[in-house]
């Protein structure tokens, strides 16, 4: 078969593919379009279709309510350790370093002091990639002592919620966190200081159990899950089909327990426009 034959015996069969680089595109786990992360990044991780709430590092959530140049890092210093040794799959030990390399971060809650619009205010903001931004001794005690910075200063203390609840690596330890914040919480709102916490997806198990609602006004942001057990556990238990939407903060301010949800881009104006309604 001559007419098959190629001629041109310089032509290579071998198609040289341009590099491009990975982590550039992510998909909308809501309504499939595909994202181009540095525009999604320019949109505080809403995607442009539907704005579906992708979940946020604590930095981006700094840049995209506190004023420029009035941030104030707090409380840097406090991290969990193992303390009981605890070992399951992998040692405690070994997660938390893993961590800590991964995020940057000492633990899964950064804090910073700052102004929004120019008022004095204390913001915490719980980091999901921090082991599932679960509940440590740790993250009890910066929360504490963010609440005891905030009453002392007679300013709001702001608190973004993101987790998967209490710490089973630090047991019981875990637990008293939720008493911990409570108290200090308690004591907080009797000398008048202002408490606004944000619950984005997902805010589970004790933290919803403890500060995530004890908040003056609780705020959420869209479509987010709230809720204590998860929504298959529920329905192993009671051996029934949940409603439509059930613990998505819509489902929840429907049911009052949560008071108004807000858009990021809007978020930075309800917070200062509570403040002025409520100091």
């Amino acid at each position: 078969m001559a007419w098959f034959s190629r001629k041109d015996k310089n032509i290579s069969p071998d198609v040289v593919k341009k590099d491009i680089p990975g982590g550039l595109w992510i998909k909308c786990p809501s309504c499939s379009e595909i994202q181009y992360k540095p525009e999604l990044e320019k949109s505080f991780n809403v995607c442009r279709h539907c704005k579906y709430h992708f979940r946020m590092a604590p930095e981006i959530y700094f840049e995209l309510l506190i004023d420029p140049k009035s941030t104030k890092d707090l409380f840097t210093e406090v991290g969990s350790i193992d303390s009981l040794n605890f070992v399951a799959e992998k040692k405690y030990s070994d997660q938390l370093k893993i961590a800590k390399e991964k995020t940057g971060k000492s633990d899964a809650i950064s804090c910073a002091e700052g102004k929004i619009d120019g008022k004095k205010i204390i913001l915490g903001v719980m980091n999901f990639s921090f082991i599932g931004g679960s509940m440590g001794s740790a993250v009890g005690e910066v929360i504490s002592r963010c609440i005891d910075r905030a009453g002392n200063k007679k300013i709001p203390f702001i608190l973004i919620c993101s987790s998967g609840g209490a710490r089973m690596q630090e047991s019981a330890l875990s637990l008293m966190q939720l008493a911990k914040t409570s108290s200090k919480l308690a004591k907080f709102h009797n000398d008048g200081g202002l408490y606004i916490p944000i619950l984005t997806d997902p805010t589970t198990g004790g933290v919803t159990a403890s500060f995530g609602m004890l908040g003056d006004v609780i705020l959420a942001e869209p479509g987010a899950l709230i809720g204590f057990a998860g929504p298959r556990v529920i329905k192993q238990t009671i051996g029934e089909d949940l409603p439509e939407g059930f613990q998505t903060s819509e489902f929840l301010l429907e049911k009052g327990f949560v008071d108004h949800i807000v858009s990021r881009d809007k978020m930075k104006f309800k917070i200062s426009s509570l403040i002025d309604f409520l100091s």
